[in-house]
């Protein structure tokens, strides 16, 4: 993918998740792990703002490279949500088990795609002030 358009898909997927938590949050509550305070429906909706607000940071070339940065904290910081997917999903059919399961390792290319972003933003004399 060009320099150009990573970073415009990575805002696109984002943005696209982030709109599923307000579409489909019954999908993203049982992700929420119990040991967070609140009710998973708050989670999945502050998650959801997360997703949108990293999205316009990263579609910004102002804000890119910062965002690119959150975009791959974000992506580290849903991980335990992704590990409660495989352990509540163990039981469940293969294709949904593959799906669960899927989720793991595609964080790791997630993360350095945002990292890649946000070095492309330093790279392309796009500098935030």
């Amino acid at each position: 993918m060009s320099r150009h358009r990573a970073p415009l898909a990575l805002a696109a997927l984002l943005g696209l998740a982030g709109v599923m938590h307000f579409r489909k949050p019954e999908f993203f509550d049982p992700l929420v792990p119990e040991q967070l305070p609140g009710g998973p429906r708050r989670w999945t909706h502050v998650s959801g703002v997360a997703e949108l607000a990293v999205a316009a940071a990263v579609a910004v070339p102002a804000t890119r490279r910062t965002g690119g940065l959150a975009a791959a904290a974000l992506f580290v910081a849903v991980f335990p949500g992704n590990l409660k997917m495989a352990r509540d999903w163990r039981t469940r059919s293969t294709a949904e088990r593959a799906v669960a399961y899927g989720r793991l390792p595609l964080q790791v290319p997630l993360v350095l795609w945002a990292l890649k972003v946000r070095r492309s933003a330093t790279a392309g004399g796009v500098r935030e002030s």
